[in-house]
């Protein structure tokens, strides 16, 4: 290894052990700290460089030597008498095999890398490097994209999503992790999907040498995954194609007998059903009604990823009556300074700030917030635990109001926008949404069986959420109503805000909402939680009708 060389890197772990330590496991949840990723790759990189250059000139040095030994040889092979008896060749002859050949023998054995391996050991203490829970979890959430937006694999493979061309093609090794780790994970039909697309890109890489996989590898994942779907008959035919390769496979062999046995049985019970192959019990075709509005059920999911892809929309008749307009909310200051409201929702109402938030102030915000970066929790409704979720993938910080004159600025805003007391409201929420970052349908405020919830504030449920878009996205994101079919859009300084409780205090269970995952780009929010007490001038309880009240 060249000095210089040596004296960059170990400058480069100086300054990286005195202004870091290795962060492990769930990097994929924030795209704020996947974004460090690129740093390791490219300090990864340039050691990778360094190893490879001192390899090659090691070899360049051994090619010459024996260049040159062949010289000399076929010299000698041509009249080998007349070649010893020369005292100088007899001499030059000894040296080579001497100490010339002990000083080749010494470069063959010596590892020139070992420098630039330990280099990898100190980068592991000091850089962020992803964990197999970050693999899973990347994994998982490009399937999720996929899923949500209906993304065709052949597309996604290509680096397309939606028709927009982001990045470079996967390799059959790509497709291939996508798949085993879909199987990991139990959920066969990806990895149907993704075992068959690298089976397709395998083909078109004929002289890819740095394949980790064979066809017989992609054909034991199709065969079981496929026998797990229901389909039997085509896990034996990918099996029988398995053995023509592998002729001696011990899994194989074993699960071809139990398919045959599998098939054999179910020919039975359809002899057994009649002819028609039906079933004695008749399936009752009535509509399955939906007795818990907090369970997340086929069709809430089906509206849930339609509204994602923008494929569902309120009704005209909801839509006529919205209003754009400028507000003081009868603040002295807003008189000069009017806020700018959008209704996008009348009953419920739900109402977007524009220029909310300004760049400057977005800005200090993540800056704080970055550094106190935690994976996002849910509540547990039994025990009121926080505790991480695989349906909400994010990562948040709180900060304080007395923090920082921005963040204060931010809060008086909204008293100015919602007309409630902040003295109850909780610490200004900062989240950033990591790779297909997404938080399924939930409410806001605690149900009357989440005894637990909030038990630690003693601020009573949470009456209203202001949440405001510290970015824009450029695909997906979008906060979503799933029984009201709306749709927010995130754009960068607006501010949406809607109240969770009815005047009796009852939950409005129509606010319940999601966020869609991200398909490209990096969402960045916060939200203001405002609390029940302290609201009871500014909104008192009652038992009528309470649209659209607040302080607009």
């Amino acid at each position: 290894m060249s000095s210089c060389l040596r004296l960059q890197l170990a400058l480069g772990v100086l300054v990286l052990a005195l202004t870091g330590v290795a962060v492990r496991g769930e990097l994929y949840t924030a795209l704020a700290e996947m974004e460090e990723l690129l740093e390791t790759e490219s300090v990864l990189i340039s050691n990778l460089e360094g190893y490879i250059r001192v390899q090659e000139d090691r070899l360049s040095y051994l090619k010459n030597k024996m260049d040159e030994y062949q010289r000399e040889h076929a010299d000698a092979a041509s009249d080998i008498t007349a070649y010893v008896s020369n005292p100088i060749n007899a001499y030059l002859l000894t040296k080579r095999l001497t100490t010339d050949w002990r000083q080749v023998e010494n470069l063959m054995g010596h590892d020139v890398g070992t420098d630039f391996v330990q280099n990898l050991t100190q980068y592991r203490n000091v850089l962020k490097f992803p964990s197999d829970e970050d693999l899973n979890g990347a994994a998982v959430a490009l399937l999720r994209l996929q899923d949500t937006y209906q993304l065709d694999t052949s597309s996604v493979a290509r680096g397309k999503l939606n028709g927009i061309q982001y990045s470079t093609a996967m390799s059959s090794d790509d497709c291939f992790e996508l798949g085993r780790q879909s199987y990991v994970n139990r959920d066969y039909y990806h990895t149907v999907l993704w075992m068959n697309e690298a089976m397709s890109r395998m083909l078109e890489e004929p002289h890819n040498q740095t394949q980790s996989f064979t066809r017989a590898d992609v054909l034991e994942y199709l065969a079981f995954s496929t026998y797990k779907q229901g389909n039997v008959e085509s896990a034996l035919t990918m099996t029988n194609e398995l053995l023509q390769l592998l002729p001696n496979h011990e899994r194989a062999n074993g699960n071809k007998k139990f398919y045959e046995k599998e098939i054999a049985h179910l020919k039975e019970l359809q002899k057994m059903k009649g002819d028609d192959g039906t079933d004695e019990m008749p399936v009752s075709d009535l509509p399955v009604a939906k007795s818990d509005p907090g369970v997340f059920d086929m069709t809430e999911r089906k509206a849930y990823e339609m509204l994602c892809r923008g494929e569902l929309k309120p009704s005209p008749s909801e839509l006529r009556p919205l209003r754009c307009r400028y507000v003081n909310n009868n603040v002295a200051f807003l008189r000069l300074a009017p806020l700018k409201l959008e209704e996008a929702y009348m009953d419920p109402y739900i109402v977007i700030y524009h220029d909310a938030m300004y760049d400057s102030e977005i800005e200090i915000i993540k800056r704080m917030a970055r550094p106190r970066f935690r994976r996002a929790t849910v509540q547990n409704s039994v025990t009121g635990a926080l505790e991480t979720a695989n349906y909400r993938i994010s990562k948040s910080a709180w900060l304080k109001t007395a923090e920082h004159r921005v963040i204060g600025t931010v809060v008086q805003r909204t008293a100015d926008m919602t007309g409630l007391d902040m003295d109850s409201a909780e610490e200004l929420q900062v989240v950033n949404y990591g790779i297909g970052g997404h938080y399924e349908p939930h409410f806001d405020f605690a149900r009357r069986e989440e005894k637990r919830a909030f038990e630690g504030l003693n601020l009573g449920n949470r009456i209203a959420t202001m949440l405001f878009y510290m970015s824009d996205v450029e695909q997906g994101g979008a906060t979503v109503f799933t029984s009201l079919h709306a749709a927010l859009w995130p754009k960068k300084g607006t501010a949406a805000f809607w109240m969770n409780l009815h005047r009796s205090g009852e939950g409005d269970v129509r606010t319940r909402h999601a966020a869609c995952p991200v398909l490209t780009g990096s969402k960045w929010v916060s939200n203001k939680w405002i609390h029940e007490r302290g609201q009871e001038f500014r909104r008192p309880c009652d038992l009528t009708a309470d649209h659209g009240d607040f302080a607009i």
